[in-house]
C-alpha cells in the first residue's frame, strides 16, 4: 500500500532521487533546455513537494510550483527505477491534481522534453487529461520542449 506525504525534502532518499532525476535530465536535454529544479529550487516557498512511499522505500516524487493564484506548474515528477511501470506516477499525479484543486487552482501546466525518452511521460499526462499547449509562464518555444496543461474547472 503506497502512502503519499507532503515532504520537507530533508531525507537522504529524496536527495538521491532528485540527483538521479537531474542526471537523467542532463543526459537527455541540452543545458539551455533543462528546466528541472535542484533541491534548493524545490525548497522554495512557492513549491509544494510530495513523496510516495512503499513502506520505508521511496517510490517517487512530484511537486507543483504556484505561478499565480490560479495556475501552477508540475515539477520533478519522478518514479524510482524499481517502481517504474507499477502505477506509482499515476497515483502521485492524481494526488497532485487533487491537491491543486484544494488549493483553489484552476490550471496545471508542465514542461517536459520532446525526445523519445519522454514519450512515457507524455502518455501519463495525456491519460490524466492533459493536452499539448504552447509555452506558458517564462518559457519560450523550444524544439527540445513540449508543454502540456490541464484545466481544473468545468
Amino acid at each position: 500500500m503506497f502512502k503519499i506525504k507532503l515532504d520537507d525534502l530533508s531525507g537522504k532518499e529524496i536527495f538521491a532521487l532528485i540527483q538521479e532525476h537531474l542526471e537523467d535530465m542532463k543526459a537527455t536535454s541540452p543545458p539551455e533546455s533543462k528546466h528541472a529544479f535542484d533541491l534548493d529550487g524545490l525548497k522554495d516557498s512557492s513549491v509544494k513537494f510530495w513523496t510516495i512511499w512503499d513502506g520505508k522505500e521511496l517510490a517517487g516524487c512530484g511537486a507543483f510550483k504556484i505561478l499565480d493564484s490560479e495556475h501552477a506548474e508540475i515539477k520533478s515528477m519522478r518514479t524510482s527505477n524499481q517502481y517504474q511501470n507499477k502505477g506509482v506516477a499515476s497515483k502521485l499525479l492524481v494526488h497532485i491534481i487533487e491537491q491543486a484543486k484544494l488549493f483553489g487552482l484552476k490550471k496545471l501546466s508542465l514542461e517536459t522534453g520532446s525526445m523519445d525518452y519522454f514519450i512515457p511521460a507524455h502518455g501519463l499526462y495525456r491519460k490524466h487529461g492533459f493536452s499539448f499547449c504552447g509555452p506558458f509562464s517564462n518559457y519560450n518555444a523550444d524544439p527540445n520542449s513540449k508543454f502540456m496543461s490541464l484545466d481544473l474547472v468545468g
